[in-house]
């Protein structure tokens, strides 16, 4: 059977990722920082989370660890955009090829090995009804974000400067210390979406184990209009199409076929996405 409940399980775990980096993007979004360098941050937050995991003995060390060091990844782009009026999107990709060049070169120094690291002292993250805390805090955030945004002055605010920032500038509100707190907060998200793949959802990390997840994460935002309710149902759908593809491997199907299920998701959304909005901009006009 294709469809039952243990497909929707998996793919409620296989969202989570997905949701927390597009959460971070869509608050970038916001602000008016394009943010997709959302991949390179997760994969940082994965090995982060991996090592001190190791090292340490303690995942939540290491979920911590790895929220701290997206976090300050993300200053790449903060002070490359924000403060040095850079192209986000040229930044945004240097940011994602730079960590996977990066820790495939930590992979080889901290640990000794090449392409994955999977070691039974490894400690992963326990379950909560069937899911890792880090799932139930991001369906949490859905609902903190979608409240900051529409109820709460930081949020009010934070979308003023996204929309006009140099009116938000006569008011006393400061455009570059909101970019620069949506940014970090981003990288913080990112960070535990690193933690949940590596930790969570599996517990080893692999070179460039994001596998284009922080891409679709962007494409989730653009799918929700950076809403976080519109972020969380386009989440669902590629965590779906992931499931699927699992589900569709167990049948038999090849792996490169059934791998490439979300990312097929992907483009068949951004094209109806991209043809509805073209017709409704030609029908205003």
């Amino acid at each position: 059977m294709m469809f039952d409940s243990d497909l929707v399980l998996s793919a409620l775990r296989a969202l989570t990722p997905i949701l927390l980096a597009a959460l971070g993007g869509a608050l970038c979004e916001r602000a008016g920082v394009f943010n997709i360098g959302l991949e390179g941050m997760m994969l940082m937050g994965c090995f982060t989370a991996v090592a001190t995991s190791w090292f340490t003995g303690s995942p939540w060390l290491g979920v911590l660890a790895a929220a701290l060091a997206a976090a300050a990844y993300s200053l790449i782009l903060a002070v490359g955009a924000v403060t040095l009026k850079g192209d986000a999107v040229v930044l945004g990709v240097a940011m994602n090829l730079l960590a996977v060049g990066l820790t495939s070169f930590l992979l080889r120094t901290v640990f000794g090995v090449q392409g994955t690291f999977d070691d039974p002292d490894l400690l992963g993250l326990t379950e909560i009804a069937g899911f890792s805390p880090l799932t139930w805090l991001s369906w949490a955030a859905v609902g903190v974000a979608a409240v900051l945004l529409s109820r709460h002055a930081w949020g009010l605010r934070l979308r003023g400067v996204g929309e006009a920032p140099d009116a938000a500038a006569t008011l006393g509100v400061s455009p570059t210390k909101y970019k620069y707190g949506a940014v970090l907060v981003s990288g913080v998200l990112c960070g535990l979406a690193g933690a949940q793949l590596a930790l969570g959802n599996v517990t080893l990390f692999s070179e460039n184990m994001t596998a284009g997840r922080g891409w679709i994460a962007v494409v989730a935002v653009m799918l929700g209009r950076a809403l976080p309710l519109g972020v969380l149902l386009a989440a669902l759908l590629f965590g779906l199409a992931e499931a699927a593809g699992f589900r569709l491997q167990g049948l038999g199907l090849p792996q490169q076929a059934t791998d490439a299920a979300p990312y097929v998701v992907t483009l068949i959304a951004l094209f109806l996405t991209t043809a509805r909005r073209r017709r409704t901009t030609g029908a205003s006009a």
